[in-house]
């Protein structure tokens, strides 16, 4: 038997529902496979709203991850096209969604695969700094593609600087710089 996270000791059904009726509380079976069972006497209406309260935080805090696909049109694209494709797949990939990059093969460019190999290649190179590779490149059809997903649990560039910055400036702190202004 629990009641505010004190133990009141094994006790009988009977005497556990009255204290709980003479508290104005609920008897809620907590473990009924222990021996012997746990009880804890509570509001149960109170437990119930905060319970789905915490499910409600849990769910708003998650984020569903989405498929994001760039196509590269053809192998023969241009170096500008390029970056500016790597350009929108950092902005995604920034954002938490997975990005599919596919290279549609034309023509004869089919009997080649290997220069749309060495093109995802290329691309991901350009974003090794944001991305890692979900799936290698694979053909479907005519077509190769490749999914990248964000890089997790490593510093950005621009923290890193900031904490070379810091280091640097590890003998002062803001308390013993000099204050500017009128005094």
């Amino acid at each position: 038997m629990i009641r505010d996270g004190e133990q009141l000791g094994v006790m009988s059904a009977e005497d556990a529902q009255r204290i709980a009726d003479d508290a104005g509380l609920d008897l809620v079976e907590v473990a009924a496979t222990a021996d012997p069972p746990v009880c804890r006497i509570l509001d149960y209406g109170k437990f119930k709203y905060e319970q789905a309260k915490r499910e409600r935080e849990s769910r708003r805090g998650s984020r569903s991850v989405e498929l994001r696909e760039l196509r590269l049109g053809s192998v023969k694209i241009d170096g500008h096209d390029l970056n500016f494709k790597a350009k929108t797949a950092r902005k995604l990939l920034g954002a938490g969604d997975k990005v599919k990059v596919s290279v549609r093969f034309r023509a004869r460019e089919i009997t080649h695969p290997e220069v749309g190999r060495d093109l995802l290649d290329r691309f991901t190179g350009m974003l090794e700094d944001v991305a890692t590779i979900d799936r290698p490149p694979a053909m479907e059809g005519r077509q190769m593609s490749i999914v990248l997903e964000p890089r997790k649990g490593e510093p950005k560039p621009d923290d890193a600087d900031s904490s070379d910055g810091a280091a640097a400036d590890a003998g002062t702190t803001p308390e013993t710089q000099p204050v500017t202004g009128s005094s």
